[in-house]
């Protein structure tokens, strides 16, 4: 099979990390992978250089960038992919007015991967979404949640929709604890600053946490938000506890030096790096927002918390700090977790199965 990935540019987000390591696997399988990223990027990507392309298109212009719907049809003319499968941001946009422009005829998978009724804010946006899901063959969803979520919102998506999640390479995970102060409590974040990761709620949290024990917060990131976080911390007078570490490569290092992960998100679809946290036996305290209760339960596989209830974010922080017994029962069943349902090799041919259908569907759009 020749498949055909699309992802919003290079950066190492979560979208285009899995997407990578997804391409990488089915290429491992046999398959023939070309990843095309919409906008210009400079990050080091997890696959091979040759296989990634520039479409050169023109975030400014997205919505009538006509020379990079072009480029993308020329693209799909001389590779010829089976399926086209558009990851998260921009993707499902230019790969539908491309194929509308251009009548090229392979189907679309699309990769939900968050909370969509988060982001429809008026009539107008759910018609345009409406839209290009009309024209989208298959839709993978990240979590249960998603898919529900998106099913509820657009109906119509219902008989087209499958949930598989994101995972982890297991087999080529290797780190490097960092060593952080002993004598404090380390607490790790990793997560882009924009307003779903929920900084400022965060900084809350922790300068709530401090007043009880003697801790350190570590955030690892970078984004539009950052700037924002640092002047709330200032103002808290938490810059002596609080370090940020801005964009890594190797955040699994920070991850698994730490004694506790947070992740106060106000959305999120089915996080990655909790995955990564709980391989690397690091005890997860999160929000119960998306897909993070089908892999987060209560005192079993970490510690869930409603959403916005900082009070009893710090308590849960507080009782796994003291309680070793916890502690070990959660990490141990959370990485039993991840080798059982979380293996990138097998989401792998759960997406190759699923590509079967719209290739053998005789009523997908072309």
């Amino acid at each position: 099979m020749r498949i055909l990935h699309l992802i919003q540019k290079k950066q190492r987000r979560g979208a285009e990390i899995f997407t990578c390591q997804l391409a990488q696997h089915q290429i491992n399988s046999g398959h023939d992978v070309l990843i095309v990223y919409l906008f210009d990027g400079d990050a080091e990507m997890p696959v091979s250089e040759k296989l990634l392309v520039s479409l050169n298109g023109q975030k400014s212009k997205r919505w009538w960038d006509f020379k990079a719907y072009s480029t993308l049809n020329k693209i799909i003319s001389e590779f010829d992919p089976d399926i086209v499968q558009a990851n998260a941001g921009d993707t499902l946009k230019y790969s539908v007015l491309s194929k509308l422009l251009h009548t090229w005829k392979q189907p679309i998978c699309f990769r939900n991967a968050s909370m969509v009724s988060n982001y429809i804010k008026s009539p107008i946006t759910k018609f345009i979404n409406s839209f290009f899901y009309r024209y989208t063959d298959i839709i993978a969803s990240v979590s249960k949640s998603s898919m529900e979520d998106l099913n509820n919102l657009f109906p119509s998506t219902t008989e087209k929709t499958k949930v598989i999640p994101i995972g982890l390479d297991i087999d080529k995970i290797n780190f490097t604890p960092s060593k952080y102060e002993t004598k404090k409590f380390n607490i790790i974040h990793v997560g882009g600053f924009t307003f779903e990761k929920n900084h400022e709620g965060l900084i809350r949290i922790f300068d709530r946490l401090l007043k009880k024990n003697n801790s350190h917060l570590h955030l690892i990131g970078d984004g539009p938000l950052r700037k924002k976080t640092e002047e709330e911390v200032e103002k808290l007078n938490l810059q002596h506890s609080v370090t940020f570490y801005g964009y890594v490569n190797n955040p699994l290092d920070y991850i698994s030096g730490g004694d506790i992960f947070v992740l106060p998100s106000i959305i999120e679809g089915l996080p990655g790096v909790i995955l990564e946290a709980m391989f690397c036996n690091i005890p997860v305290v999160a929000y119960d927002v998306g897909g993070i209760k089908e892999i987060i339960k209560e005192d079993i596989t970490g510690k869930l918390i409603k959403k916005n209830d900082e009070e009893t974010f710090v308590e849960s922080i507080i009782i796994l700090m003291n309680n070793p017994e916890l502690r070990n029962k959660i990490v141990s069943n959370a990485k039993a977790l991840i080798e059982l349902k979380y293996n990138n090799s097998k989401i792998s041919d759960e997406f190759i199965s699923f590509y079967f259908k719209a290739l053998n569907d005789d009523n997908k759009i072309i």
